[in-house]
């Protein structure tokens, strides 16, 4: 069979698949139609895999397809419309990667997936930028004020009482004087992590001045907050650990399987999407090497009742 012919049995049976899995989405479906799909899928090696391609992107298209989804209970969508649809989404992730849209557009300072990088300010201050990072940088005569956009970040501030130091993170905004802290902006929440010396952290900067509204921080402690509002109370944390991505580690103890994916998602191309929610809680522990992000995952898939199933653009768990 030529490699063109090969290609047209492909396409066919993957038309094929989609068309099932549509079917089999649209509420409409018997028990009937869902063994006739199984008994399809049995009938050879290339039908399975057709099956799954077809689950995984069905499933893969993540929050943003629950229109196509939707619709398809009412109307026919082929092959090329679930992947056009999911090729867009990767387009746009792709896009947003290397900065041509999104805050890496006009931040000062960036770096790109699995790169790591040192910046020191005019005043000897250093920040030391993880992987898929964006900052930007206002030195005023009265404070010194940097917006972290997104990613993470750790900062050594150079002693100034004259211009306090202020890192802005979404809603929220940390402030110090002569310390080491750590920010992460995960998907649900800001982490801040003090390693040295002390902080204060408002969640809202429209009550900055609201003393109710402002956490003082020792080192070796940790808080989140989102939106407006702390999502928890100071915490105590070794902050070796905490801020191991420095070192070149992963460490990870008894860590929900949602945030251990944000964090590969900085040292690997391509989306990796959970798609069962009730895996998110799965807890992952080890100490892995941050510049090997797939060993991560062939642990996961080892020793958690997840199965992993790679894409050219996207890595389904589920």
């Amino acid at each position: 069979m030529t490699d063109k012919s090969q290609y047209k049995t492909d396409i066919t049976l993957s038309d094929e698949a989609i068309d099932r899995i549509v079917q089999l989405s649209s509420g409409r479906a018997t028990a009937q139609d869902h063994a006739q799909f199984a008994d399809w899928r049995r009938q050879s090696a290339d039908h399975e895999m057709a099956a799954r391609e077809a689950e995984a992107l069905w499933h893969g298209i993540g929050t943003a397809g629950k229109s196509i989804r939707k619709s398809a209970k009412q109307k026919h969508y082929t092959r090329r419309t679930i992947l056009g649809f999911a090729g867009l989404l990767a387009g746009g992730a792709a896009l947003h990667q290397t900065g041509l849209i999104g805050p890496r557009l006009y931040a000062d300072y960036t770096t790109g997936i699995g790169e790591q990088r040192t910046i020191t300010l005019a005043d000897g201050s250093t920040i030391f930028l993880n992987a898929y990072t964006a900052l930007s940088v206002e030195m005023g005569e009265k404070e010194r004020r940097l917006t972290l956009h997104e990613g993470q970040a750790l900062f050594t501030v150079a002693k100034d009482a004259a211009r306090p130091f202020i890192v802005a993170a979404q809603n929220g905004q940390t402030r110090a004087l002569g310390t080491v802290f750590d920010i992460d902006i995960k998907p649900q929440q800001v982490v801040v992590t003090v390693v040295e010396g002390t902080v204060s952290v408002t969640a809202d900067m429209t009550q900055a001045a609201a003393n109710s509204n402002i956490v003082v921080m020792q080192a070796n402690s940790r808080i989140s907050y989102q939106d407006t509002a702390f999502t928890s109370a100071a915490q105590d944390v070794d902050s070796d650990i905490e801020t191991a991505w420095r070192r070149g580690k992963l460490i990870f103890n008894a860590k929900p399987l949602g945030d251990v994916v944000a964090e590969i998602e900085r040292y690997r191309t391509g989306k990796i999407i959970i798609a069962n929610r009730h895996l998110r809680s799965l807890q992952v522990t080890g100490v892995f090497d941050l510049n090997q992000p797939e060993e991560i995952l062939q642990a996961i898939e080892t020793t958690l009742p997840v199965s992993v199933t790679r894409l050219p653009f996207v890595t389904i768990l589920r």
